[in-house]
């Protein structure tokens, strides 16, 4: 959920992003078909500022799933959505329609924001999860390795520019109200994401830990296209037509654009398109009328394994 404001907020800009833009070329035309820049997300996430608290739930792994995320923020407590509603209505100067109905009866219309939720992970994010989680997992990584040889230290004061440690206290010197440990919750939450940037964001709710969500290394590299210049040897296992649509899946793409890129004819793509999913090389996610096919993680390492 760190990944869904930040993201949906950058679609509704209009200032081309340095990093991003390739992505925003390819979703934006997909959330705006599925009126999604019409419904609950385009009344909870503003253009800046307070993003309701509900909407990022403490999670219950390292890597919790989509479903999960969607669960726990369906079953968020009356008063507490409430109590974030009244916050955001004090940010923008008021509630719009579909929010004071959700603030009137949050228990029969969470589902619906979860559903909507759902639709924009399925539209925007799916799709590229395997690329943004490697990201992710490889930050997470160096903090882990930097943490374990250096200490908590060089971690914090390596994480952001607004964030130091020192003589045992914890400062980030943009925040405007402080987070004491007798009542931010226990432990702290460190969350690398590749849409949040260049600020941090923070969430403060007791009895869960604080969680600050910051930018991840190697954002700067996530869409630069990936040449799988070695693929031609993985013809003779999954055959040349597989191999040609997956160096092709560099961005998700439909049946029929993979037919019009390729030559190969629908049914073939399609054909194809099946047999790669069931070796688990390729992920379905549906766009509208439409199903957009990815390359997962493991069809990543194929590639570049071939390629070295």
């Amino acid at each position: 959920m760190w990944e869904v404001a930040p993201s949906f907020r950058l679609l509704a800009s209009d200032t081309a992003h340095p990093v991003h833009r390739a992505w925003v070329e390819q979703v934006r035309p997909r959330v705006v078909a599925a009126g999604l820049d019409r419904g609950w997300l385009a009344e909870l996430i503003g253009p800046s500022g307070y993003v309701p608290d509900f909407l990022n739930p403490a999670p219950a792994g390292p890597a919790p799933t989509a479903a999960a995320e969607w669960d726990a923020i369906s079953a968020t407590p009356v008063e507490r959505v409430r109590q974030d509603l009244d916050h955001l209505a004090r940010h923008q100067g008021r509630l719009g329609p579909r929010l004071a109905g959700l603030r009137a009866d949050p228990a029969a219309r969470l589902p619906r924001l979860a559903q909507e939720l759902e639709t924009y992970w399925d539209v925007a994010l799916a799709p590229y999860w395997a690329r943004i989680r490697a990201v992710l997992d490889a930050d997470v990584f160096h903090r882990a390795r930097t943490l374990a040889e250096h200490g908590a230290g060089r971690l914090f004061n390596d994480l952001h520019a607004s964030v130091s440690w020192d003589d045992n206290a914890l400062t980030l010197t943009r925040r405007k109200r402080g987070m004491p440990r007798r009542s931010a919750g226990a432990g702290l939450l460190l969350v690398p994401s590749a849409f949040t940037g260049p600020g941090l964001r923070t969430r403060v709710r007791p009895p869960d830990p604080p969680q600050i969500a910051y930018p991840a290394r190697g954002v700067g590299a996530l869409w630069e296209p990936r040449h799988a210049t070695g693929a031609r040897a993985l013809d003779a296992v999954l055959g040349r037509s597989r191999t040609l649509l997956l160096t092709e899946l560099g961005s998700p793409a439909s049946t029929t654009e993979l037919a019009r890129r390729t030559g190969l004819s629908p049914a073939g793509v399609s054909q194809c398109l099946t047999a790669l999913r069931h070796a688990g090389l390729v992920s379905a996610h549906r766009a509208g009328r439409s199903v957009l096919y990815a390359r997962t993680a493991a069809a990543e390492i194929l590639l570049e394994a071939a390629s070295g």
